[in-house]
């Protein structure tokens, strides 16, 4: 398993694991009909702005040479967020690699290139319900932050999520 930068001939891929780990991590969340209409080409579209844009940064997990994660991180878009805090935007796998690793290894590269560029604090925010999500991230050091709830509508399903923070002690 290597991590590497993300390049634009990546982002079909990423869109696929994108696709693809929403489809199975949300699947007792989220409506079926919602699930199923997600659009590959369209998330495809949305990675490749973001990768010109420069905006959250993209790494990828690779498997023999085939993209199987990814984790998009930067600074924190929470109002009001300290200067030195970044958020990861999201991280996702390929469902069958899941508990190998992967995930780990994104988040570890992720955090230390955070480090370098000088962010403390590190924070994310997670669907209430999404457990295996939320095991993950405990595991990784993250807490959940006081009163900081939020609630949401998709696929017609009224969501809170929870946003967990990591200061570099976990």
């Amino acid at each position: 398993m290597r991590i590497e930068q993300a390049t634009p001939e990546d982002c079909r891929a990423i869109a696929e694991v994108h696709v693809l780990s929403w489809q199975h991590a949300y699947k007792d969340i989220l409506p079926a009909e919602y699930l199923d209409a997600l659009s590959i080409t369209s998330r495809e579209a949305m990675w490749r702005e973001s990768f010109f844009s420069g905006q959250p940064q993209l790494l990828v997990a690779k498997d023999n040479g085939t993209v199987v994660g990814f984790v998009a991180f930067g600074p924190s878009r929470d109002e009001g967020a300290q200067p030195l805090c970044a958020e990861v935007w999201a991280i996702y796998l390929t469902p069958s690699i899941w508990s190998q690793g992967a995930g780990r290894l994104l988040w570890l590269t992720a955090w230390e290139r955070l480090l370098a560029q000088g962010f403390k604090i590190v924070s994310l925010w997670v669907i209430v319900g999404n457990e295996r999500a939320i095991r993950f991230y405990s595991a990784a050091g993250f807490k959940p932050a006081t009163h900081s709830t939020k609630a949401f509508t998709l696929g017609g399903v009224s969501l809170q999520e929870i946003r967990y923070d990591f200061n570099g002690n976990g």
